[in-house]
């Protein structure tokens, strides 16, 4: 998707005008129904696990294997 949009960028040679700059830009933000977005995902498991103490809220954890094909 990124080598796509530089390949299209580049290829203007009029440069992008603010329309389509806007368009772009609105094209790119996640839509309302990726609601996963929104949450604030803590990549410290001590910072995770003091913040759900003083709130009071479970915590979800997704731990891998690290295997770079994924679980296995």
């Amino acid at each position: 998707m990124t080598a796509l949009l530089l390949t299209l960028l580049l290829g203007m040679q009029d440069g992008l005008s603010d329309a389509d700059c806007r368009k772009l830009h609105d094209s790119l933000k996640p839509p309302p129904a990726e609601l996963w977005r929104n949450i604030p995902w803590k990549v410290s498991l001590l910072e995770a696990q003091n913040l759900a103490a003083k709130e009071k809220k479970a915590l979800f954890i997704w731990s891998m294997d690290g295997n770079p094909l994924g679980c296995g």
